[in-house]
């Protein structure tokens, strides 16, 4: 463990109720920091992300504050009060109630920091009481307490999922805060989860540093601590290479990737593991399966079209997204792509495809329509579903244990 994480280790002996308020970002640190940071509404495929705080302590190697230049910001600081961060989101052209997801404090701080969990319950507190019923997914691999559940499930009306990322990584050097927190997070909360849901989310699993035999074995294990399981590989965008190349750590492929890189060979490792010896919960490749399954209701971004994804789902999820999946009338898609800027290139039966807009309408139209939309340009092959080219397809032949 770090000098930085003992440091945070130690702060937490505080009571919650006695910690001040977070520092509000000073004018000189707002002029050098980026634009994209200081603008906290984000869609992103999981939802609509709310960052109206941003830094973190805990230096894991990979972070995506990398692309943001962000990641020498130890000290977490607000942007702006939980109130007026609601009323942004509440008032964004994208949200809609009731259907849009939530993600909170997912780009730039970890949700459940000392400093940093007052005001995460206050921003669900604001959520819930102004009736919303929409997924709000909470994502941390800090320490979550038996009061802090309390909290958690004293909210009635939102969809409250929380997703405690365990990767098993034992390179201090890569992620310097040990995994046996986020363990010991996820048993709390599982056990004492009522009307909130618990997700391991199990990443990123990279070749050579975590994907051992003893690494697969005890995700199996936390995964009855949950109910459900992701299990997905590593953001290595060009700036995180660059951070690895630095700081002389191991490099787990020779080149950068715009999506994540998880290798097929390691994927039918994990399932050939699982079927072998079980799981306590099932297994998603995507975490908006894992959520709506945890939550008994079909998937909110129309995974169901990309039938490969769902050879791993139960079979209950399996029908009940089937019952939900209506292939998007033409005349709405097109005039939905058209409102956005861009156009319609065609609707097939495993998604909508259009050409000329970003994520952020991509993802506005997936939620409103319940199908995959995609972008003509950027294509999304079989069986590699939003994965990057690198490890696909796989030269090496299966094992022994994976032909049995």
């Amino acid at each position: 463990m770090t000098a930085t994480v003992d440091g945070l280790r130690r702060a937490e002996s505080s009571p919650l109720d006695m910690r001040p308020a977070l520092p509000l970002l000073t004018g000189a640190q707002r002029a050098a920091t980026r634009p994209e940071l200081l603008d906290i509404i984000e869609y992103r495929k999981s939802g609509l992300s709310v960052n109206w705080i941003i830094g973190c302590p805990l230096k894991c190697a990979y972070c995506v504050r990398h692309l943001f230049d962000n990641f020498g910001m130890s000290v977490p600081h607000a942007l702006m009060g939980e109130d007026e961060a609601a009323d942004l989101l509440a008032g964004h052209r994208y949200f809609q109630p009731g259907l849009t997801p939530i993600q909170l404090l997912n780009r730039a701080t970890d949700p459940m920091l000392p400093r940093v969990k007052p005001h995460t319950f206050a921003m669900l507190r604001q959520l819930d009481q102004r009736g919303l019923t929409n997924h709000v997914l909470l994502i941390t691999r800090w320490r979550i307490e038996p009061t802090d559940c309390d909290v958690l499930n004293a909210f009635a009306n939102i969809k409250l999922t929380v997703l405690v990322t365990h990767s098993g990584i034992d390179d201090e050097r890569i992620e310097p805060v040990d995994s046996a927190i986020a363990a010991d997070s996820l048993r709390t909360a599982h056990q004492r989860a009522e009307r909130y849901r618990v997700v391991l989310y199990w990443r990123p699993i990279i070749p050579g540093v975590n994907d051992s035999d003893g690494h697969l074995d005890r995700a199996m294990e936390l995964s009855h601590h949950a109910h459900a399981t992701v299990f997905t590989g590593l953001f290595f965008k060009n700036q995180i290479r660059d951070y690895y190349q630095a700081h002389g750590l191991p490099m787990p492929y020779a080149e950068g990737a715009r999506r994540k890189v998880f290798p097929e060979r390691l994927e039918r490792r994990i399932l050939a593991r699982a079927w072998a010896g079980g799981t306590g919960s099932p297994l998603f490749r995507k975490t908006s399966c894992a959520v709506t399954y945890a939550h008994g209701v079909a998937d909110y971004n129309g995974h169901y079209g990309i039938r490969e994804l769902c050879d791993i789902c139960p079979s209950a999820q399996v029908r009940r997204c089937a019952r939900a999946w209506t292939r998007p009338d033409e005349r709405r898609a097109t005039a939905l792509a058209a409102e956005l800027g861009g156009a319609l290139v065609r609707i097939d039966d495993r998604a909508v495809v259009v050409d000329g807009l970003d994520e952020q309408p991509r993802y506005l139209m997936q939620h409103s329509l319940g199908y995959q939309v995609h972008d003509v340009r950027k294509p999304h092959h079989h069986r590699q579903h939003g994965r990057a080219d690198i490890g696909w397809p796989s030269q090496a032949a299966p094992t022994a244990e994976e032909r049995r």
